[in-house]
């Protein structure tokens, strides 16, 4: 079944990415923090250095390099000289006044390229993280998509036992991913088995029925044909052969249903047009039976697939038709044709009582009939459109239904379109 698609979020790996690029980036913030912080630090440590004086007339000199802090050199402020390079002279308290300018300059000029240059590389490097972080989730994310895709095909897989043949055999290191994906084989595994098992059991047990079904229609017979039986003898015997023959329809149903749950190996070519023209010809004496009016419009249909399948497909459309319909004065429409270039489709409409949309869902299960309450009747056995759903599952199609206005119903089955020229004609 389909769940409701929930808003998409952030795929995990997009959210790793974030959680990478992130983590690196307020590390490389509380670095540069940290960075800028020591270099204050040690600007605000280190004093005025006079690296050179210049000596006026009347002074001693000093060696240059023995200059002195700025607070102790205050009394000795007339001994200096700033020459700019725009050819200005500052002497004295000036002088102090323009080197502490300039430093304080220099101070505020470190700091900003500090900041600015810092924060690009950071930047530029954070990117470089990101993008590294994105190719390593991918990597480390590959096997869950793995196990994604081939849960993906499993739940895709039109026939509920389909795709259980896969399996995801993860080879790599023993980790979390390889115990998911283990588990998930081990699963679907156990799922492969009951689904064979019950494909089996159903096969057998529909064998294994009809034996004794075939065994009282013959002692029924015989005792029907003898010269000493009596009239109400000959009627129970005709009421019992009427009885085993829906038993022996029963048992045929839930054979075709197990076969037709089974993938098909073997496709050949088939056009619906010959088949719908064969399935009419069969049904012509039911139809004439029931007073139905049976018209086709064999259109060229080609596909591929198992013929008998199909011929039972178009079988038990066209039998539904005519059995739930309103009796003489009834009709059953049924149209084969190629729809949009890559699809054939079968169309069966016919007359019969007013059926309720949330009822049609009802229609496909088996042994599930409106307005009857034995699973076999002289109608049929309930299997007639499970059947036909499981056929057309089988053949990688779609069957759908609507009520008919003014009473009955519409099946549309569609199948893929083939394109082969060489075409096998059942029958």
């Amino acid at each position: 079944m389909r769940f409701p698609c929930r808003p998409r979020r952030f795929t995990l790996r997009a959210r790793l990415t974030l959680i990478y690029g992130g983590l690196f980036l307020v590390a490389g913030v509380v670095l540069l923090g940290v960075t800028y912080a020591l270099f204050t630090h040690q600007l605000s440590q280190s004093g005025h250095k006079f690296l050179a004086r210049t000596e006026l007339p009347g002074t001693r000199s000093e060696p240059p390099g023995t200059g002195t802090d700025a607070p102790a050199g205050l009394g000795k402020q007339k001994d200096i000289v700033v020459f700019t390079r725009s050819g200005d002279v500052f002497r004295g308290a000036e002088a102090v006044a323009r080197m502490e300018q300039e430093q304080a300059a220099l101070r505020e000029a470190a700091t900003t390229s500090l900041l600015a240059q810092g924060g690009i590389a950071l930047l530029i490097v954070g990117g470089a993280a990101a993008g590294f972080g994105w190719l390593v989730a991918g990597r480390v994310l590959a096997p869950l998509h793995r196990v994604t895709d081939t849960a993906r095909r499993i739940a895709d897989a039109r026939v509920a036992d389909r795709g259980l043949h896969e399996r995801i055999a993860l080879r790599g290191p023993v980790d979390e991913v390889k115990d998911l994906a283990d588990t998930f084989d081990t699963m679907v595994e156990r799922l492969d088995r009951s689904f064979d098992g019950q494909r089996r059991f159903v096969a057998n047990a529909s064998h294994e029925l009809r034996t004794p079904l075939t065994l009282g229609r013959a002692l029924v017979e015989v005792a029907m044909h003898r010269r000493t039986a009596s009239p109400d003898v000959k009627q129970l015997g005709e009421n019992l052969l009427e009885i085993n023959s829906r038993h022996e329809r029963l048992i045929n149903g839930l054979l075709l249903l197990a076969d037709s749950e089974n993938e098909l190996t073997d496709r050949r070519p088939v056009d619906l047009a010959d088949v719908v023209e064969h399935v009419v010809a069969q049904t012509a004496p039911e139809a004439k039976k029931w007073g139905i009016a049976v018209h086709d419009t064999a259109g060229e249909a080609p596909t591929t697939g198992d013929a008998l399948l199909l011929e039972r497909l178009v079988h038990n459309l066209v039998e539904n038709g005519i059995r739930h319909n309103t009796g003489d004065g009834g009709w059953v429409r049924i149209t084969s044709r190629t729809r949009d270039g890559d699809l054939v489709e079968i169309e069966v409409s016919n007359t019969g009582p007013v059926v309720a949309p949330y009822d049609i869902p009802a229609l496909f299960e088996p042994f599930r009939r409106l307005g009857a309450d034995r699973l076999v009747t002289a109608k049929g056995a309930g299997l007639g459109l499970s059947i036909v759903r499981s056929v057309t599952r089988a053949h990688a199609g779609e069957v759908t239904a609507r009520p008919r206005e003014g009473g009955g119903l519409v099946v549309t089955v569609s199948l893929p379109l083939s394109t082969r020229d060489h075409v096998l004609v059942p029958g």
